[in-house]
């Protein structure tokens, strides 16, 4: 992989957390960090499984790749913020 093609799979990680945010209701108590890294997890996962059945191999934009992709950060956003831990404030 070239570092074109790292620098544009931390973008598209990144657009895929926040859309994953706003897909989910509700509010999702997990820093923004967190966001990115599941982002980035689904958009190299979602990647090798569109490779791997064989619906990413156009010239253009992907849309069944980046669906797939979509689909695997919402559900990655969620386990992730129904798992963090949450801070409790003491007084």
């Amino acid at each position: 992989m070239e570092i074109s093609g790292i620098i544009s799979a931390i973008a598209i990680g990144l657009v895929l957390g926040v859309l994953a945010r706003l897909i989910l209701p509700g509010k999702q108590r997990i820093p923004v960090w967190v966001t990115i890294l599941v982002g980035l997890a689904a958009a190299f996962i979602g990647t090798a499984i569109a490779r791997g059945i064989g619906y990413a191999d156009t010239d253009g934009w992907d849309w069944l790749e980046f669906l797939t992709q979509l689909v695997l950060a919402t559900v990655g956003v969620a386990l992730v913020a129904g798992t963090y831990p949450r801070r409790r404030v003491e007084r």
